[in-house]
């Protein structure tokens, strides 16, 4: 059997026993789209008239609810709505990094509620094995997955080398949570003399920083193609943000419905090309 990578979605999709996990996959397959969007704006008229145009084009969209500054309850009605409507994940992108009693009251509690409506959410591993229990402790009982954070896609970060290999060994000892990773490569074969690594393994690989017209930015952010992410790295979902609703004040509907078009069809050929080779 070749490996997980270069097989369909839908047939990774029958392996997982997570519910978070097999929905992305059964949702990627049936829409064709590997793309999820970043929503980085901080009004909540913007935020939700960006889902709205590119909601038919995305499998998953990645949140940061914290930073709307006028946010109330209702933007999260309306996100669910959406996420029903145009058939999408929500990804609720918290990079959680406390204690494992900490974090579970993060996930569950205080304004956001994240558990409640987050298909899948993140860690950085840091805290150690704890953070996990803790998330898990709220998400498991409702279905939710947990990425987390082995690699970052901005120039200097520290999550490199052993770092790295840590977190994949913390991923292997929890697979019932832990769905994946937000990195740049492929995880599976870090650390691979691993005794914890099974034959079956198989995990979701959602990487940022993904980009056609710029390699980098002035904060540090360095980007890579479609092609270069899916392709050549064996990534599964590509994560665009600025690169489909531009970095102005206002959202021009057109603008962002023909990036998104875009984005979804170089993933989704790069995907294509990828499986092909295998057969």
């Amino acid at each position: 059997m070749p490996p997980a990578h270069l097989q369909s979605y839908a047939k990774r999709a029958e392996r997982h026993s997570n519910p978070a996990a097999k929905e992305l996959l059964e949702t990627i397959e049936r829409k064709r789209s590997n793309l999820c969007v970043s929503i980085d704006v901080t009004k909540q008229a913007d935020f939700l008239r960006i889902i709205d145009i590119v909601g038919p084009y995305i499998c998953l969209v990645k949140t940061h609810v914290d930073i709307i500054e006028d946010f109330e309850p209702t933007v999260i009605d309306r996100l669910k709505e959406l996420s029903e409507r145009d058939d999408f994940l929500i990804f609720e992108d918290r990079k959680f990094a406390d204690i494992g009693n900490t974090v579970a009251l993060q996930y569950s509690s205080g304004v956001y509620k994240i558990a409640s409506w987050s298909h899948i959410t993140n860690a950085h591993p840091v805290p150690g094995p704890s953070v996990i229990a803790g998330l898990s402790s709220v998400g498991l009982p409702l279905g939710r997955g947990l990425l987390l954070l082995a690699e970052m896609s901005t120039k200097g970060n520290l999550a490199t080398g052993s770092y790295t290999e840590q977190a994949v060994q913390m991923a292997r000892a929890h697979r019932d949570f832990v769905v994946g990773f937000i990195a740049q490569h492929r995880m599976d074969g870090v650390a691979a003399s691993d005794k914890g690594v099974a034959d079956d393994e198989d995990f979701l690989i959602l990487t940022p920083g993904v980009g056609l017209h710029s390699r980098g930015d002035s904060m540090g952010q360095q980007y890579r193609t479609p092609q270069e992410v899916v392709l050549e790295s064996g990534c599964d979902v590509i994560i665009v943000g600025r690169g489909i609703y531009g970095k102005g004040n206002e959202v021009d509907a057109e603008y962002v419905q023909g990036q998104a078009e875009i984005y979804q069809k170089e993933g989704w050929a790069a995907y294509e090309e990828r499986i092909s080779a295998a057969e």
